[in-house]
Order: structure tokens, then sequence, then C-alpha cells
């Protein structure tokens, strides 16, 4: 009997469904630090100009460190993004006939909106993620001092931006897409990941809800604050 090489046992787990449920939950849990982390930097606004220009400063300052960090989650995102695809072609081609309407046999039904709707979440914040980081990462390179030191002017980029009533509106519709994405996302990749216990899922299902709210919360209260003038 011929034994199967390791490599291809690994590209067959990879390839199965069980396998690539794995890799969108843990890619997905990856960015969802992320975001966390993200918009931690950015309620850095409110402790003024200086304090979000020190931390881009911070950041700038890793250099190849920090290339290497945008390399890593590119790759993520890419990959999440095509096993989440995957996954979602796969499930088409199972039923191509989609359902008329939901149902659940006993237990409550977790098929809520965000749950079949990840697909067009998804593509939606795939393609705000191209704008954003053309505004931002690669937009204008405004400069200002800092402790007599001249460095890119990050939060008068985001003022600027922000004042604008048109981005405001669209960057909120879009970060609504994000809490709809970690809304399922999040208890999904824990049920992969075998964390769903029976006596957890209330508690994980709710989790997930209160972190997609706080997230969003958190980053859309920064754009009105500045619409509405109170930071300038």
């Amino acid at each position: 009997m011929t034994a199967v090489p390791r490599a291809s046992k690994l590209r067959q787990i990879i390839l199965s469904p069980i396998g690539k449920k794995l890799i969108t939950g843990i890619t997905g849990l990856g960015l969802a630090l992320f975001v966390l982390a993200h918009m931690i930097g950015n309620l850095l606004m409110f402790a003024g100009h200086d304090a979000y220009n020190a931390y881009g400063r911070l950041i700038e300052r890793l250099g190849p460190l920090f290339w290497l960090v945008e390399i890593v989650l590119l790759g993520i995102v890419l990959t999440h993004a095509a096993y989440g695809i995957q996954i979602f072609w796969g499930r088409g081609q199972a039923r191509p006939t989609p359902y008329t309407e939901y149902a659940s046999r006993g237990a409550p039904s977790l098929q809520s909106l965000s749950a079949r709707t990840m697909i067009v979440t998804g593509s939606g914040l795939a393609i705000f993620l191209v704008s954003h980081l053309l505004t931002f990462k690669f937009g204008p390179y405004l400069t200002t001092a800092l402790q007599g030191e001249e460095v890119r002017d990050l939060a008068r980029m985001v003022v600027n931006t922000f004042r604008q009533p048109s981005y405001t509106v669209g960057y909120t519709l879009v970060l609504a897409l994000l809490g709809f994405h970690l809304r399922h996302g999040i208890w999904s990749a824990l049920q992969s990941l075998g964390a769903m216990s029976q006596g957890a899922k209330p508690v994980l299902y709710g989790f997930s809800l209160v972190f997609a709210i706080s997230i969003t919360t958190g980053f859309v209260i920064l754009p009105w604050a500045i619409a509405a003038g109170f930071v300038q």
C-alpha cells in the first residue's frame, strides 16, 4: 500500500470544505484583531493632532518591519477573500436553486441576515479597502512639525477628508457592512475552530454582536465628530 505524502495530505485538508472553513475562520479572526487595533489608533484623534501624528510617526519608524506586516496583512486579506469566494461558490454549486425562505428545526436558527449576505458585505468591504488606501495611505503628503521634526500630517488629512459630507455618509454605510460581516464572521470562525460548544454558543453568539456594534461605533464616531465640529 502506497503511503500518501504529507504534502498531499495537507493539500487535501486545505482544499476540503472543512479546511476552507478553518482557513477562512483563522484569517477572519486575524483581520478582526487588526480592525480592532486600527479603530483604537483612530480614536487617538480625540487626544489631539500631535497624539495622532506621533502614532503615525511611530508606525512609520518601524520601516521594513512595518512593510513586512503590510505584506502579511495583504496575504491574509487575499487568502480570506479567495477562500470565502470558494465557499460561496461551493454552496451555490451544491444548491443551484436558493431557498425561498429560511426555517429552523428545534433550536433558534443562527441564519441571520448577516449570515446570508457575507459575500455581499465582503465584496463591498473589498472595494472600500482599495478606495480607503488610495485616500489615506497614498493620499496627499501633508506635513507638520512635531517636536522639532517634520512629519506627515495624517491628522489634518483625516479632518479634511471627513469634512466632506459625501465621504462621511459613504464611510458610515461601509462601516455598517463591516458590522454585518463581523456579526456573523466572528461566531462562524469560532464555530469552525471548535469553540462553539452548546453551553458557550449563546455567549459567543452574543459576543460577536457586541464586538460588531463596538467596532462599527468606534469607527463611525470620529467622522461624525469631525463633521459636527467637535474635532477640528
